[in-house]
């Protein structure tokens, strides 16, 4: 409910609209801050099955535990353990990183062969892109080359027709995701990194790789620490569990020092200086479970240190002359370096790259840790309602629309009418004696009644207008007078 009462009413009313309305859209930083995504995770409630990134062949996720389904990691999602198809998952995934401070991602990438399970991850990684691309996000691939000997061994290629098969995927890749807009380039060329290399070690194999691509998608090449010229632009760095020592404590688990992961950092930096550019990876710690679900060895343990691990590395990324900063990752629970909101450790990641955002890219970057919520908060609707309510649906679609425009004072107004099965007003301005506003919320299927009175203690409320519940906005426009005394409107619901 609202009220106007004079000329000067209308004028503070929307003073208070502008400041708290669109606020100020975010920058681009001098260099993109992308995040490592793993997009192989299936889930029963979505697809009728566990993956094995969520059980690796001994843990069971029926089972339940305090509240929590029983999963491969030491840390649980906030949201529950996820399957990477669902949408309503990598809407959620989008808008925190929109929130956030991150640019786009860099997908872990196996290709698109019908093998093990790579088509299944190249079918939600094709379905991760559809989102990034509508919150506005850069899109990145990290393509694995281990999967070429598997297919060698599985009889699905020839070690001689290797190059070959790598060159259709090459191609493949161009087809789907280089020549997309959205996708992530240096100096006009598509950013490529590689994890290894682990099958093609020399530069004529990846020059011969890329052979077929069109001149324009020559790819801006990054391998793993050490750069492979030709093509290779540099390289990138990755928390390096080699250099983990034995802990008596717990000698399955070695432990990788402060020190030694700072030494090799520095050396790093050192020799990429003379690249033409290198990718930084910056990262919350390293505890994976390997060991425990009984799938080889632990790679080792990069204690978290209360959130100190994160802010060196990142610190280190943002300030170095790297072109690109790689937050490793996103969500390999398998491995612990999430930087996704869990139960253990909620948002604090998240709230450390907006803030490291502000400081050295982005001095105007407007989302803090509390603007966070509103995903989740989207989320849970989208849970609650699924999609067999078009007008809801398409409320909740200008939420996300609202959210990736930065207007987040609309959308927390809409998510709360959600919530609490309310029509709500937003977006309210005044022009030329016409009040202008958006009904949006929790819009009854018998639609909406505005009414008004001339005052609040007995004068009766009076219809002004009724409008049907739609899968379109609201918008209501109504005379008022700056020269009548105060007027009263409200919304209500039409029915139940």
């Amino acid at each position: 409910m609202f009220y106007l009462n004079n000329k000067n009413a209308v004028l503070v009313m929307l003073l208070v609209a502008a400041v708290s309305g669109t606020g100020l859209a975010a920058r681009a930083g001098t260099k993109p801050v992308m995040v490592h995504y793993m997009p192989w995770f299936v889930a029963k409630p979505y697809s009728g099955s566990w993956g094995w990134h969520w059980t690796m062949n001994h843990y069971n996720p029926d089972l339940l535990s305090g509240g929590e389904r029983e999963i491969a990691s030491w840390y649980y999602p906030l949201i529950g353990p996820y399957d990477s198809d669902d949408p309503v998952v990598l809407e959620y995934h989008a808008l925190l990183m929109k929130l956030a401070g991150i640019d786009g991602v860099i997908v872990d990438w196996y290709g698109p062969d019908n093998y093990n399970d790579y088509a299944i991850n190249n079918t939600r990684t094709l379905a991760l892109l559809t989102y990034t691309r509508k919150a506005g996000l850069k899109f990145s691939l990290c393509y694995e080359d281990s999967t070429i000997q598997p297919e060698i061994n599985g009889g699905f290629i020839t070690a001689a027709g290797a190059i070959a098969h790598a060159q259709q995927t090459m191609l493949y890749a161009q087809t789907n995701f280089f020549e997309d807009p959205s996708f992530l380039r240096l100096n006009s060329s598509p950013v490529l990194l590689n994890f290894g290399p682990q099958y093609f070690h020399t530069s004529s194999a990846w020059v011969s790789n890329f052979s077929v691509l069109n001149a324009t998608n020559q790819p801006a090449f990054f391998t793993e620490d050490n750069r492979l010229s030709p093509p290779g632009a540099g390289a990138f760095d990755w928390p390096p569990m080699y250099l983990s020592q034995t802990n008596a404590q717990s000698p399955a688990e070695p432990v990788l020092s402060d020190a030694a992961m700072n030494g090799y950092l520095i050396s790093f930096d050192s020799k990429a200086a003379a690249w033409p550019a290198y990718v930084s990876s910056a990262f919350p710690r390293f505890h994976d479970i390997y060991a425990q679900a009984g799938v080889g060895a632990s790679y080792g343990y990069l204690d978290d240190q209360n959130g100190a691990t994160f802010q060196e590395t990142l610190t280190r990324a943002m300030t170095n002359s790297s072109a690109i900063i790689q937050v490793v990752t996103w969500n390999d629970y398998g491995e612990g370096t999430i930087v996704e909101p869990t139960v253990q450790y909620g948002y604090r990641d998240l709230g450390v790259i907006q803030d490291f955002r502000r400081q050295y890219l982005d001095a105007g970057f407007p989302y803090h840790t509390n603007d966070l919520g509103l995903a989740l908060r989207l989320y849970n609707l989208r849970k609650q309602y699924g999609t067999t309510n078009a007008i809801i649906s398409a409320e909740l679609d200008r939420v996300f629309t609202n959210i990736v425009s930065s207007n987040l004072s609309a959308a927390g107004l809409q998510l709360t009418g959600m919530e609490s099965r309310r029509p709500v007003i937003y977006n309210l301005s005044y022009d030329s004696g016409q009040l202008l506003f958006v009904v949006g919320g929790y819009i009854s299927a018998a639609g909406i009644g505005l009414q008004s009175s001339s005052n609040l203690t007995g004068a009766a409320w009076q219809t002004i207008n009724t409008y049907s519940a739609t899968t379109n906005a609201i918008s209501i426009a109504t005379p008022v007078s700056t020269q009548t005394g105060s007027v009263y409107f409200r919304i209500q619901n039409a029915g139940p």
